[in-house]
């Protein structure tokens, strides 16, 4: 929220070329404090295709995968027995089609000359097509387990950062279970507000964040519409957001309301012997007023300090 500061600057003429500031209320936003956690946007679990034994596993918590990069393979020992068996079975059929088709062959010749029937002669051609196809079939099963064999290859289904990985090699796993955790599409800040500040917020809205490296500057990109446990989640924005460990926690100030407040430029609050004094001007006269001084806002124009006791709205400041 941006304070909306209703100041009016008068020059007087003198000798310290001072000027006048008359107070006007101003609106300020009040910040709560909340605590927020690095999340990454997305959280995808890379599963493994086939049950089987992890034979190999390349990838451990905290490494940088690329879409598609193998995390893993799982090794099924029964897939290579089936492969082993299509095999021979092919190697069968085709020693039968090869009998098949010269006892077609026979039977043709035999035809010509009037020996056999031309009945005799469907049931070798129906013999040798009954053959290939029994071919055809057991090739096309023993693909699938070639492709059942190349599913062991677990990849990784975006790119991001691996978060946990809860196998081992060795391990045994099923289908669809999962082999490593990745958090891809950047990483954002994830809040959780309680309800009776939900009507304050808005997306867009400006947000505080204190980190060890100082304060940053973030903006609520999207509110779920799902109130949970009387909480309301909020995702915001933040560039240049420290990633080192995902699910840190964040302090957070966010604009829940507004409030009156009076601000005089900084330069107008003079301290001494731990007493902030600001001068005003009455009846033409100029004297010092001690204040007590709140936060300092930092606006468009210039540096403003709050007064929390000690001025009143239309009194003249004079700052230097």
């Amino acid at each position: 929220m941006r304070a909306l500061l209703f100041v009016s600057f008068l020059a007087v003429a003198g000798p310290a070329l001072s000027e006048t500031v008359t107070l006007s209320p101003v609106m300020l936003p009040e910040w709560k404090a909340v605590y927020g956690r690095i999340e990454t946007k997305e959280t995808i679990p890379a599963r493994a295709r086939i049950g089987g034994t992890i034979r190999s596993l390349s990838v451990s918590e905290g490494d940088t995968v690329t879409e598609g990069q193998e995390i893993a393979v799982v090794h099924d020992d029964k897939i290579e027995f089936q492969i082993a068996a299509y095999d021979a079975q092919i190697a069968a059929l085709k020693a039968q089609l090869e009998t098949a088709e010269t006892e077609l062959k026979r039977g043709e010749t035999l035809v010509e000359r009037g020996v056999a029937t031309v009945q005799r002669l469907d049931q070798l051609r129906t013999a040798v097509d009954v053959v290939r196809g029994q071919i055809s079939a057991t090739e096309a099963q023993r693909d699938i387990s070639v492709q059942q064999a190349t599913e062991g290859r677990v990849l990784a289904p975006a790119a991001g950062k691996i978060l946990t990985v809860p196998v081992t090699p060795g391990a045994v796993v099923l289908p669809g279970e999962p082999v490593a955790t990745i958090g891809g599409g950047g990483f954002f800040l994830r809040l959780s507000v309680p309800e009776r500040h939900a009507t304050a917020l808005a997306e867009g809205d400006a947000i505080r964040i204190t980190t060890d490296s100082g304060e940053n500057e973030g903006r609520i990109a999207k509110l779920y519409p799902q109130i949970d446990n009387g909480r309301v989640t909020a995702d915001v924005e933040v560039a240049g957001l420290d990633t080192a460990y995902v699910n840190a926690r964040v302090l957070v100030q966010l604009p829940v309301s507004e409030r009156e407040a009076l601000l005089v430029p900084a330069a107008a609050v003079a301290t001494r012997s731990g007493i902030d004094f600001v001068t005003v001007s009455e009846a033409g006269q100029e004297a010092e007023r001690a204040v007590v001084t709140g936060e300092t806002v930092v606006t468009d124009s210039a540096e403003m300090v709050e007064i929390l006791s000690g001025l009143a709205a239309g009194d003249t400041v004079v700052t230097p």
